[in-house]
């Protein structure tokens, strides 16, 4: 296997909405905020549903390094129900191999409703149901061995059983990568974060947001100096500013693709780390994972969802 993802499994409902929704439900604009199941269906019960796929971040990366050929896994916790029967066929249909065995539990599988703005903007709000409940015992350490990268993202990472999982997974990679998913995760484990991108991680995918609140820093060259520091990959994407990648001493950016009609930005920070993890596995340049990331991004944003 060349790349194992463990991250939330949850399954995405797209809708679109107006910015008044936003501020009429106390909403941040292109932040995930986690929810219960009664906030979840109150949000729902006014929305008009655009589309529903299997998500989670990682998972989106998994499916789209398994359509360019690689041989992909992935590991999350989905309920014996509905949505976790719809979750499993759907990484079967990408031929992703999943690695969990789906019992009964009590809490139903995990959801996210991602609010499309007409900017294009996503806002998340995620149910993480038994997602959430990830646990050093469904880590098959066997799994983790036989692939050559395992994949993780930080919205998977809480104290408790998910963190055991977490650790578990890294200690026994062969090289382990890591989004930090979005500013909320980093603001909330930002020591745990810093010590994992400095000491335990081949590679971290950030945006320029999340690096930046990382390392306390308004200033991007900081950023540069601290990526240089840490003697692993770190990948940058910023926006209209394309994107940059630094190990050791080398620093190569890629610009943005441009003239592109965005529709919906949802995935495009996944899809990128599947371009880039796909030319890391194949033994590409950092310029040519660049590019293949930032080819991967360009074609998500101009389609609803996070699924090429």
């Amino acid at each position: 296997m060349k790349i194992l993802g463990i991250g939330n499994a949850i399954v995405d409902v797209i809708c679109k909405i107006d910015d008044k929704f936003l501020k009429d439900n106390n909403l941040t604009k292109s932040t995930m905020k986690l929810v219960d199941e009664k906030e979840f269906k109150k949000l729902l019960e006014n929305l008009k549903i655009q589309k529903t796929i299997s998500g989670g971040s990682v998972a989106n990366s998994i499916v789209g390094l398994s359509q360019l050929g690689n041989k992909t896994g992935f590991i999350g916790k989905v309920n014996d129900d509905d949505l976790g029967r719809k979750y499993f066929e759907g990484l079967k249909k990408e031929k992703v191999d999943f690695h969990y065995t789906t019992k009964a539990e009590k809490i139903p599988t995990g959801t996210c409703l991602i609010l499309i703005t007409p900017d294009t903007e996503r806002t998340m709000c995620t149910f993480l149901g038994v997602a959430g409940k990830i646990s050093e015992s469904d880590i098959d350490v066997k799994v983790v061995k036989q692939s050559e990268v395992t994949f993780l993202e930080g919205y998977l990472w809480d104290k408790g059983e998910p963190q055991k999982a977490f650790n578990k997974a890294i200690n026994n990679s062969l090289q382990a990568a890591m989004s930090l998913s979005d500013l909320f995760c980093v603001e909330r484990h930002k020591e745990y974060f810093l010590d994992l991108v400095q000491n335990k991680l081949s590679i971290t995918f950030a945006n320029e947001q999340e690096i930046m609140a990382l390392i306390d820093t308004k200033n991007f060259k900081d950023v540069i100096a601290f990526a240089k520091s840490v003697n692993k990959v770190v990948v940058v994407t910023r926006g209209e500013r394309g994107a940059i990648a630094v190990q050791n001493d080398q620093v190569v950016e890629c610009s943005a693709e441009k003239n592109l009609k965005i529709i919906d930005l949802t995935g495009a920070g996944d899809l990128f780390a599947a371009g880039f993890l796909h030319g890391y596995v194949n033994k590409l340049s950092l310029r040519e994972s660049l590019k293949k990331g930032t080819e991967l991004s360009s074609k998500i944003i101009q389609q609803i969802g996070a699924r090429l």
